[in-house]
């Protein structure tokens, strides 16, 4: 008997054991009421809420309960990250078109969707295909497929500069730090004020987000809008038009540099690549990502990149999960290429003059420190903000069940809740819950919606 047919089989048997088990029905209902969570986090404890004014306790709960474990990356809980991807869409969106406490004039500041994307640190094979759906032939001589894996590794390995791809991620906050300064300046040079007075003027909002390209090396895709000195509740500077902002963009790109040492003392100057991708974003509601003009429309490039907010490095790339030993790569069904970038990472992370960069707590991430989602604050509402709506409503119609008039901000909730342990505690569990959250998104993309969101706005 095989190693795998022995593990079906203990799988058979404990999804039948489940099944059968007296306590199935209430497992079920409380990893539906998380949303089929693949990663459950155990609680036990009690919760309790308060009557403020007269100290009444209106509910109680004791024992263990389940809690979403809250991941954004699909390949870790499909759950989790459907929630995450509709908080970003509202996050993006609401700066976009208004809402969540945005006024609806923001749609008509200047708008402007930038993709700045990394440079080249050696040719790589890449898959392009003509208008006509035909597949251009790679450097290599083949026409790659969609999912061939060599798409995005280098060509000739042994003269990839991996050392400056990797010093290029680990440094590409910093550079956008650069770029959203520089456009500052551009900006207040073009109305004639002072940069430290461009606050009494204008105010440049944006929210980016990080998307791994299949090399390995992210780049940026964000949404820049120019306000008046209030934010979003005053009117742009009349001195700027969007074609005078798609300037100031354009050239801030260009501008920016910053140059660090490599291991043996050189000089490495580091930039955005050549490819700067910026557009108008429409306010409608067509459910194409681009109308017939080419501009971007509002809702469906919320969700475009709400839906990629939630992506790892992909599983063909590298890891979700931090590597603690560089024998963990032997593990990891990577490419060579993406394995060279985790090494290098780590090697230089090993290396005192790379120790404020700390690689080797970034490694699995081929050394991308940032944040995949960050905004300016006036850019538009928090993801505290939108969960703690979320908890609100929850409350309500908790209340609301309780048959009390009691309203939400009457009451106190006390939590006193200790983890126990994290995850399902076997293969058939974890299954039956990726089971409920994939029929929850089927249920979600057929209920009718307008404006592109789809499946992630629910």
């Amino acid at each position: 008997m095989t190693a795998a047919t022995t593990t079906s089989d203990q799988h058979d048997h404990d999804l039948s054991h489940l099944l059968r088990s007296d306590g199935f029905q209430d497992w079920r209902r409380e990893v539906t009421a998380i949303g089929g969570c693949a990663a459950p986090i155990h609680l036990t404890g009690s919760s309790r809420i308060y009557d403020r004014a007269t100290g009444t306790v209106l509910a109680e709960r004791e024992g263990d309960i389940l809690a979403p474990c809250g991941n954004r990356r699909a390949s870790v809980c499909p759950a989790c990250s459907d929630r995450y991807a509709s908080d970003a869409y509202h996050l993006l969106r609401s700066g976009m078109a208004g809402g969540k406490g945005v006024p609806d004039t923001a749609a008509t500041h200047p708008r402007l969707f930038v993709t700045l994307t990394a440079p080249s640190f050696g040719p790589v094979h890449t898959r392009r295909v003509t208008a006509r759906g035909l597949v251009v032939p790679c450097r290599c001589g083949d026409k790659h497929h969609r999912d061939d894996p060599r798409v995005g590794c280098a060509l000739a390995p042994e003269t990839h500069d991996y050392v400056g791809a990797v010093l290029w991620q680990a440094h590409s906050g910093v550079l956008w730090n650069r770029f959203a300064i520089r456009l500052r300046r551009l900006v207040a040079h073009a109305l004639g004020v002072r940069v430290r007075n461009f606050r009494d003027h204008a105010r440049l909002s944006y929210a980016k987000m990080a998307e791994y390209q299949r090399r390995g090396l992210v780049h940026f895709h964000a949404v820049v809008r120019l306000d008046g000195p209030e934010g979003p509740w005053t009117a742009p500077p009349p001195g700027i038009t969007t074609e005078a902002l798609h300037a100031a963009i354009r050239d801030a790109a260009h501008d920016v540099s910053l140059t660090v040492d490599r291991p043996d003392g050189t000089p490495q100057t580091l930039a955005w690549g050549a490819q700067v991708d910026i557009r108008p974003i429409a306010s409608t509601t067509a459910a194409a990502l681009e109308n017939d003009h080419g501009e971007i429309t509002d809702s469906a490039l919320a969700a475009y990149v709400a839906k990629y907010a939630t992506k790892g490095t992909g599983k063909s790339e590298a890891t979700d999960r931090p590597i603690r030993d560089i024998a963990h790569l032997d593990h990891l069904d990577i490419t060579p290429h993406h394995r060279r970038l985790i090494e290098t990472a780590w090697e230089l992370g090993g290396r005192e003059q790379y120790e404020d960069l700390n690689l080797r707590r970034w490694a699995h991430m081929l050394g991308f420190r940032g944040h995949f989602l960050t905004k300016s604050r006036a850019y538009s509402t928090t993801f505290g903000a939108i969960r703690g709506d979320r908890r609100t409503y929850r409350l309500g119609e908790t209340l609301a069940a309780l048959g009390t008039p009691t309203e939400p901000g009457s009451v106190l909730v006390v939590n006193d809740w200790t983890v126990v342990h994290i995850g399902h505690r076997n293969d058939a569990e974890r299954e039956i819950a990726l089971g409920i959250a994939e029929r929850r998104r089927e249920q979600r993309r057929s209920v009718p919606s307008t404006g592109g969101g789809g499946d992630v706005r629910d």
